[in-house]
């Protein structure tokens, strides 16, 4: 079990009459890659500045190896934070910016040396000492950043969007590159985004949030398939979320259809959002013992297919490996471990509030 490194309780952030962020509550380890997902204006931004030491929460604390650093300003934090912009100096050659923290802290000309050529070598960036950071691409100013930040040494690396510049190779790239600096240096990164793929991909935690409210908390598995409620069910991936009703344990009534599932502990009767992701069903030939419907969408992806079906009123989403024609008949079936049940909300909080 991973040592705890930072801890908020019941944090919460206003500004002026709108609140940012509601009674945060969220605990990060050693060495973990943890991700704040959540669309614009969820509050994972403002959470990461709290954290960072740039925003003071209204109320709630903020505890760094047990210590309470609410108040403490980010230059006595022993964090670092690599922005959306770089903010590298233009006047600066590569290793002037690299040296720029530890050169301030008043550091050896011999230990500033040393270190600007371990994080060169740790962001791939070897040699490039001399080089002016206006001449540099994108991907590498970014490398360049990060090295920066890794020299003062920080036990935790806020990041806050720092791929969303960088084209679309370039960025599934980078996401490697970070999670290798994240084993090898054993800093803790917090790493913001608004990318499902990114947060998948990169993170030991994801941390889902929607409207100042964290959603659900989990590893990248538990997150995508075993989503607590519709709001993460269809921010992560891509999902077919369907008004359902569970007659008893096990047995699930969609679109007038009875359908066997493995939930169970739901009261008989109940209204329940049912979520199918695409790539779990199967679509076959017209078949009386199975939902049926006529195809009227089909997008090729290269490796795949979407295929949208309409059947029993609902207009499925299918992921196939096969292609099919619009316009043709064709049955859906669904495997009972595949079919996902989720409690509606109660109320309006509950749909954007979710205890975790």
């Amino acid at each position: 079990m991973k040592r705890e490194l930072i801890r908020l309780e019941n944090v919460v952030k206003t500004f002026g009459s709108l609140t940012v962020l509601d009674e945060i509550n969220l605990t990060v380890h050693e060495n973990e890659f943890v991700t704040l997902l959540g669309p614009s204006g969820c509050g994972k931004t403002t959470l990461l500045r709290i954290i960072g030491g740039f925003e003071t929460p209204d109320s709630g604390q903020i505890l760094f190896d047990g210590k309470d650093i609410t108040s403490v300003p980010p230059n006595r934090r022993p964090i670092n934070t690599v922005f959306q912009k770089y903010s590298l100096f233009s006047h600066m050659n590569v290793a002037e910016n690299i040296a720029f923290g530890p050169k301030i802290a008043g550091k050896s000309a011999d230990y500033i040396a040393d270190k600007v050529k371990y994080a060169l070598r740790l962001v791939n960036l070897s040699g490039y000492e001399n080089h002016n950071v206006t001449s540099l691409s994108g991907g590498q100013q970014q490398r360049i950043a990060i090295a920066r930040a890794i020299v003062n040494e920080p036990k935790v690396l806020l990041l806050d969007e720092p791929l969303s510049a960088l084209d679309l190779k370039l960025r599934r790239a980078m996401r490697n590159e970070l999670v290798r600096i994240n084993r090898e240096t054993g800093i803790t990164f917090i790493f913001v985004t608004h990318d499902q793929e990114e947060a998948l991909s990169m993170s030991d935690t994801i941390v889902v949030m929607n409207q100042g409210y964290i959603q659900q908390i989990g590893t990248p598995e538990n997150v995508y398939n075993e989503p607590e409620n519709a709001f993460v069910a269809d921010f992560i991936g891509d999902s077919n979320i369907i008004d359902g009703v569970m007659v008893r344990d096990k047995l699930v009534r969609i679109l007038d259809r009875e359908y066997p599932c493995v939930d169970v502990g739901f009261p008989p009767e109940s209204p329940v959002d049912v979520q199918i992701r695409p790539e779990d069903i199967t679509l076959g030939e017209p078949d009386e013992k199975e939902l049926n419907g006529t195809v009227t969408r089909v997008v090729f992806w290269g490796m795949s297919y979407d295929i949208t079906v309409d059947a029993g009123g609902f207009k499925w989403l299918v992921q196939s490996i096969h292609g099919r024609k619009v316009g043709e008949r064709v049955s859906l079936t669904l495997d009972p471990e595949n079919i996902q049940i989720m409690s509606k909300p109660q109320s309006e909080d509950e749909e954007v509030a979710k205890d975790v």
